[in-house]
């Protein structure tokens, strides 16, 4: 009966094992491979977001991903596309003439209030939903009308009126500089002379620059033409040595000996020069064709002290007898005179001055 028994249980084993490989309801259990698989997905999320090592300029950082991070920027690009429609610059405002009075045109104020006269009545009557809001439509308006064809229409553009400043000026004149200078430098310095007393005072005014400077001698420039009768060169040729020692102020010479006495003798020359040429500007200005150099230096520290053809002309007045007129002290006297114009490139002055030379020599050919 044992090995019934064992028969008997082997049999019922085995019938068990073959229910179990079927399963219930007839269907096939899940095998390791598949087991394995329903457990990583079992898996824990926490488990499987590991940090990450992100490079940033202060060196290796870990940085965890947050969720609002995510969620805050698809909120922002989807905002932006809405606000690229938005800020997008609207081209300048076209008004024809036809429809615009010539007053508007003149006055360039008007053609602005006419447009967005329009454009609200247009937008009222476009409906209840934009009667409220204002419109964010910038409006360029041209400072100088330009007027073109259109359709056989003339239409006028307009363009942003830009806010003129005060006058620029060269380097040297600044804000803190001394009017009476200024005002120098805006009306006279680099403006053509061609009268001969003017000439010798500012030769005499290039000579004291070694002693003084531009606004001490501007504010005693009624105080040298009292001294020197006017810079009449007969007069100044015939001063004495008694006359010559009393030019003072405040018990002071007005200028060293050695330049007093210059002056004299310059006057002295300067009556030979004007037998031999008929006048001291004739004799100075063939020296540039009776033309003013230009040379239109952009900075200050290019403007030289001296020039060939300063040299060219210190050597000439000293071979006539002049004194005290080396090349730096003639080129000085050349710019003031405006045999030369000095003014910087960006200086309004430069300009009216090239200005002025056209036109007087307009005017001689006109009058030849």
């Amino acid at each position: 009966p044992f090995p019934c028994q064992l028969t008997s249980l082997s049999s019922s084993f085995s019938a068990l094992r073959s229910r179990l490989s079927i399963g219930i309801g007839g269907l096939p259990l899940p095998g390791r491979r598949k087991m394995s698989a329903v457990a990583k997905l079992h898996i824990p999320a926490k488990a499987r977001a590991e940090p990450r090592g992100v490079l940033v300029p202060a060196g290796n950082r870990v940085r965890v991903p947050n969720p609002d991070e995510s969620k805050r920027k698809t909120e922002v690009q989807k905002k932006i596309p809405q606000q690229q429609g938005k800020s997008k610059r609207q081209p300048p405002v076209t008004v024809l003439a036809s429809k615009v009075s010539p007053t508007a045109v003149k006055n360039n104020f008007s053609v602005d209030s006419v447009s967005s006269s329009e454009d609200s009545s247009s937008s009222s009557s476009a409906g209840s939903g934009l009667s409220g809001k204002k419109s964010n439509v910038k409006r360029q308006v041209k400072s100088s009308a330009s007027p073109r064809r259109r359709g056989g229409e003339l239409a006028v553009e307009h363009s942003p009126t830009r806010q003129e400043g005060p006058a620029k000026r060269c380097d040297w004149i600044t804000p803190n500089s001394d009017p009476l200078y200024a005002s120098f430098h805006d009306e006279e310095w680099g403006v053509p002379v061609y009268d001969d007393r003017r000439l010798l005072e500012l030769l005499v005014f290039s000579q004291a620059l070694a002693e003084m400077s531009w606004p001490e001698i501007l504010h005693l420039r009624l105080t040298f033409r009292k001294l020197f009768d006017d810079f009449d060169p007969s007069s100044i040729a015939q001063f004495t040595e008694k006359k010559l020692l009393s030019l003072r102020i405040n018990g002071h010479l007005l200028l060293s000996e050695q330049k007093l006495r210059a002056i004299v003798g310059n006057a002295e020359s300067i009556l030979k020069v004007q037998q031999e040429f008929g006048s001291f500007s004739s004799y100075l200005w063939r020296f540039v064709n009776k033309q003013p150099l230009r040379n239109g230096f952009r900075y200050a520290r290019q403007v030289p002290a001296k020039t060939p053809k300063a040299e060219v002309i210190s050597k000439d007045l000293m071979q006539r007898g002049f004194r005290c007129v080396g090349p730096t002290v003639v080129y000085s006297f050349m710019q003031a005179a405006g045999i030369v114009n000095d003014h910087l490139s960006a200086c309004f002055r430069y300009h009216e001055c090239n200005v002025n030379v056209e036109n007087n020599k307009m005017e001689a050919s006109e009058s030849a």
